[in-house]
């Protein structure tokens, strides 16, 4: 079946926009009691315009019947619970690489590029899932996807079950998992009562998960943190299975470990969750490069893993590519020669013309793919960030002056056998 394609004029799209970070904000205030803000308030930011007027879609009208063969039910019917779980993850092909969700940055058009270079599998960002139960223009704008988006999670934050479940039965046919975000460590989430700070009450992330896996037509998944004590991980990890959870991701840090760079993801953690839970688990953390992967893989038996930040900076980190981080000066590693950040954000840029999303998204990855080359040239950075408003053909102008003014980062692979012996002075 063919995915349903929708064109919003320019007007309808632009107007009553609200940003994620803007809207997440209100709702920190509302989640939990009435109030007379209305979600739809207009921002006048030019960040929050659609870079176009053009937009895949996923919901209205007669959606629900798209993608039918791929929903869980059915197909599934009669099997245990386990055996569902593992039974969905095999017919997905069992992804090993995926785009972790990230806020404002995991988006439609930065996802299919992920998958061009060796993604398997992603997350939608973090969707509000009151406000997307209550606003079409929410809806439109911050959720997107197209019939090559598979295998797909999309991931709403959330404290009510009933609302959430809502939320969740417009995503259920234009996805593979449902995912609650129960792992999100940031201030914004302990005021609004989500996330990571629902570890202070498991009865109702328990209400959650069964709300949704009684009700759904396709499986629920969880993304977590880690306690401090490993017995209560444990604990954690066994009952969002027994209340229904298909598939479990595990960022190896604890709800206070909140930089990446300064805390070692505890991957013995990971290891200990998968030994004691029966469905599919997943790794985040620390994965910087395939070696990592492969490390990971290996150290915690997950059955995937999952890359955030990195892959912001390197989109193509799953097909074998490195940044200078991690490339210069390492033994068997070499320059590329051809593919480096300005390719890759040339290539994401015409990605967002087939598939529009906000603005401020694309300011963000403009920022993390070039953010080493704008060291090397400041100049190009104030100008880019003295942009209020922004248009491709300054986004591509930008590139071809940063290659002007000689600049030129390459990123870095692992030799081949052949050039391995070669350089060791063998015969290959």
């Amino acid at each position: 079946m063919r995915f349903k394609l929708k064109l919003l004029s320019t007007n309808s799209l632009v107007n009553h926009h609200t940003s994620l970070y803007k809207n997440l904000s209100m709702a920190t205030q509302t989640l939990n009691t009435s109030s007379t803000q209305n979600p739809n308030d207009e921002f006048n930011d030019d960040d929050d315009r659609l870079c176009s007027a053009a937009t895949i879609t996923s919901q209205e009208g007669n959606a629900p019947q798209l993608f039918e063969l791929n929903r869980a039910n059915g197909y599934l019917k009669g099997e245990s619970r386990i055996e569902r779980a593992w039974a969905h993850w095999k017919k997905l092909g069992e992804p090993k690489l995926i785009v972790a969700p990230m806020v404002d940055n995991s988006e439609l058009p930065f996802r299919m590029l992920c998958r061009k270079y060796g993604a398997e599998a992603a997350y939608t960002p973090m969707l509000h899932s009151r406000i997307f139960s209550e606003t079409e223009k929410y809806r439109s704008l911050e959720f997107t996807t197209c019939k090559e988006d598979r295998p797909l999670f999309v991931q709403f934050c959330a404290n009510d079950p009933d609302i959430l479940l809502e939320a969740a039965r417009r995503v259920e046919p234009y996805c593979d998992y449902v995912d609650i975000n129960l792992g999100c460590p940031q201030r914004i989430a302990r005021r609004g009562n989500y996330g990571a700070f629902l570890m202070d009450n498991l009865p109702l992330v328990k209400s959650l998960v069964e709300k949704l896996a009684n009700n759904l037509n396709v499986p629920v998944s969880c993304k977590i943190r880690i306690f401090p004590n490993l017995q209560d991980t444990l604990s954690y990890a066994k009952m969002l299975e027994e209340a229904g959870c298909s598939l479990l991701a595990v960022h190896g840090r604890t709800r206070d470990e909140k930089d990446g760079k300064k805390f070692r993801a505890n991957w013995e953690a990971i290891k200990a969750v998968r030994n004691v839970v029966r469905i599919p688990v997943l790794a985040n953390g620390d994965i910087r490069h395939m070696d990592d992967v492969q490390n990971c893989l290996d150290e915690t038996g997950a059955d995937g893993v999952l890359s955030a930040e990195s892959l912001l900076e390197n989109p193509a980190l799953f097909a074998g590519y490195r940044t200078a981080e991690w490339g210069l000066g390492s033994a068997g590693i070499r320059e590329d020669g051809k593919l480096d950040q300005a390719e890759l954000l040339k290539e994401y840029l015409e990605l967002c013309e087939r598939y529009p999303v906000p603005w401020r998204m694309i300011r963000s990855h403009v920022h993390k793919m070039l953010g080493d080359w704008f060291k090397i040239q400041p100049s190009v950075r104030e100008d880019f960030n003295k942009q209020s408003k922004l248009t491709f053909e300054f986004l591509y102008d930008l590139v071809n002056r940063l290659r002007e003014l000689g600049v030129s980062i390459p990123l870095y692979v692992k030799e081949t056998r052949e050039e391995a012996a070669s350089s060791n002075g063998h015969v290959a």
